[in-house]
């Protein structure tokens, strides 16, 4: 790993993560805050109108219980975009962006090898996602204790719940620098890395909103990610497995591509 270009990648998303992690934390509280207010609105109409309580579970979560509101604000499409915007678009501009820009033959042209060049980038958009998801249940946290539901739920299972956020972002992230390894221009990488977390995201929520393709979620990286579960001391272990398999997958072939390439100067 390469500390000055780590720096240099952290100072360069700076301003955007200042703001980003801002919005996540509100985000955080905001869920909660809303729960706190409307749930029993919510859970009432849900009671009357079997087709409102359908469209009411949102991916894996809902708004009857904190657990499940909790899980609906990690799979929110807001939430999405804004840890997105580093994980899948930062990933994706990390070797496609530089190659197209004719940077990246200067940076590789110093010092430094190809796999820590690659190495670097991984660590610094994780560390990024990491914090990003270290905001989000700190903005949960104040919500939980400022609304008085703390004794819904158990505060000592968030750092087994961030594990695993950060693991699902850091599984994405991997992919979405694997594709920005084998293109000499940002446009296809960053395609081919949100069609995989619209993929993902489809089958995740399909399944929630029609019962008969409930299936679908077993598809989804989103249904490996489940705050319900491991709030109530049920987390599955081979959910943990699973993600770390898909991150390390496409992180080798990344490694190997990378290696592999002709990288002669842009057109």
């Amino acid at each position: 790993m390469n500390v000055a270009l780590l720096t240099r990648v952290w100072r360069f998303a700076s301003t955007r993560l200042v703001i980003v992690t801002l919005a996540t934390l509100v985000w955080g509280w905001l869920l909660l805050f809303f729960y706190s207010q409307f749930s029993e609105a919510i859970r009432q109409l849900a009671n009357q109108s079997p087709i409102f309580k359908q469209f009411t579970n949102f991916g894996s979560g809902n708004l009857f219980t904190v657990s499940g509101a909790i899980t609906l604000g990690t799979q929110h499409p807001l939430l999405i975009a804004l840890i997105g915007i580093f994980a899948v678009g930062g990933a994706a501009l990390a070797i496609a962006g530089e190659r197209q820009a004719g940077t990246l033959e200067v940076l590789l042209a110093r010092p430094i090898r190809r796999s820590s060049y690659l190495l670097t980038q991984l660590v610094a958009i994780v560390a990024i996602v990491a914090l990003l998801v270290a905001a989000l249940l700190s903005g949960m946290a104040i919500g939980v204790v400022t609304q008085g539901l703390t004794a819904e739920l158990d505060l000592a299972r968030f750092p087994l719940m961030w594990l695993n956020g950060v693991l699902l972002w850091a599984a994405f992230t991997s992919f979405s620098l694997a594709v920005s390894a084998s293109f000499d221009r940002p446009g296809p990488a960053i395609g081919l890395s949100l069609a995989f977390l619209l993929a993902n995201y489809f089958l995740e929520i399909l399944g929630s909103f029609w019962t008969d393709a409930q299936w679908t979620q077993e598809y989804s990286l989103f249904n490996h990610f489940q705050p319900s579960e491991i709030l109530a001391g049920k987390a599955d272990p081979l959910d943990f497995v699973l993600l770390v398999l898909v991150f390390l997958v496409p992180l080798a072939y990344a490694l190997w591509v990378f290696q592999r390439r002709d990288l002669a100067a842009p057109a």
